[in-house]
């Protein structure tokens, strides 16, 4: 009995400061837009500012450089759209030959595809830095969209379910009823995988959307730099952590901490929408048709 006692206790505790730990910084995160600077370094950290102090933090971050928060935005939005587009749009195709053609190099691609699932992003920014440059795409969004939308785990992804969820003998009544292959993979496939589809663009649209390292290395200019440069760029350029502020607006760390949580809000609302698939979806592969 007293070995259950201390087991749960000490589970219970080890969850209160899992919680703390990770949940303490969300919370000044929430709260920090509330603030003025004093307020932000004097104050209780979990205390609540006043709604004027939001006001005023959007008001100096939106009339940052002339609006420019509004472009990286919009530039975020329609690099992450077409990566995710284009992954898609390979991925889907891929995965499902691999898992139902057998032909010459399909087992080196499938080994290839798992390699390049583990390969760290980092260590592929200088040849893809190379590539770009040698066919004059750096600092341009082709220079980013094109590397997001190189996505072997939907691949997998796809040639798990296609493989394990998904009998053979659907497709081999459908060719004796004359359906082209494309017909069989757009009619068939596509409508029976689509809870893995959803899955695979939402993690596409979460690591691209969350890009930093990529557009920071491959673009230069500042009107076509996402939110995650952006905020980085707000951070050096403002002084909201401590140092010279170098513009005339006065954009402090409440600022920045309102970008960081409306940059976090177009994830959320994408995961609201596919939640419903991504339990369908993580299963999937693992099922046997």
């Amino acid at each position: 009995m007293f070995n259950q006692l201390a087991g749960r206790a000490g589970r219970n505790l080890l969850f209160a400061l899992t919680i703390i730990f990770f949940g303490l910084p969300i919370v000044w995160l929430l709260l920090a837009p509330t603030k003025s600077v004093n307020q932000l370094s004097y104050d209780n950290p979990l205390s609540f500012g006043s709604f004027h102090e939001v006001g005023v933090a959007a008001s100096n971050l939106f009339g940052y450089d002339h609006g420019i928060f509004w472009q990286w935005m919009l530039n975020s939005v329609w690099y992450t759209a077409l990566a995710v587009a284009v992954a898609l749009v390979t991925a889907v195709p891929a995965g499902y030959a691999l898992a139902k053609f057998r032909f010459r190099g399909s087992t080196v691609i499938l080994f290839t595809t798992l390699m390049m699932m583990v390969v760290p992003a980092a260590a592929l920014i200088l040849p893809l830095y190379l590539e770009m440059s040698a066919v004059h795409l750096v600092n341009t969004p082709w220079s980013v969209i094109l590397p997001m939308a190189f996505f072997p785990f939907g691949v997998y992804m796809i040639y798990l379910f296609a493989r394990n969820a998904v009998p053979d003998s659907i497709f081999e009544a459908a060719r004796l009823d004359g359906c082209s292959e494309i017909g069989i993979l757009m009619r068939i496939f596509i409508p029976l995988a689509r809870p893995a589809i959803v899955m695979i663009g939402f993690f596409a649209a979460v690591g691209s959307w969350n890009a930093f390292f990529l557009p920071f290395i491959m673009l230069t200019s500042d009107h076509l730099a996402t939110l995650q440069t952006g905020l980085q760029l707000l951070v050096s350029a403002t002084g909201a952590l401590g140092g010279g502020n170098l513009t005339a607006i006065q954009l402090q760390a409440g600022g920045v901490a309102l970008a960081a949580l409306i940059s976090v809000l177009p994830i959320l609302l994408v995961f609201l929408f596919a939640q419903k698939y991504l339990a369908a979806g993580q299963a999937a592969g693992a099922e046997k048709g």
